[in-house]
């Protein structure tokens, strides 16, 4: 599934540019801003970030929604990593 057939026509291109953010709500630009640290720095994670993304506008499902794909994304990465899985040419 390509999700830039699902974004808004203007802003595709900064969705996929190296930073989105600007194309991103309040919550948004929040949630990515945890998934980067959850990703980088896990063990700086704490309660303030949650309060911090609910103030930003982030319910409790978007925050678990976040958080499962950024762990199950580095988990993943990881084991392939460990395994010495190569990407597959397309």
């Amino acid at each position: 599934m390509d999700l830039r057939a699902e974004a808004p026509a203007d802003k595709v291109e900064t969705l996929v540019s190296a930073d989105p953010s600007a194309a991103l709500d309040d919550a948004q630009r929040a949630l990515l801003d945890y998934a980067r640290k959850l990703t980088l720095t896990p063990a700086s994670c704490c309660r303030e970030d949650i309060d911090a993304l609910r103030a930003a506008g982030a319910d409790d499902a978007m925050i678990h929604a976040a958080v499962q794909v950024a762990a199950y994304f580095n988990y993943i990465n990881r084991v392939a990593d460990g395994l010495g899985v190569e990407p597959e040419s397309e």
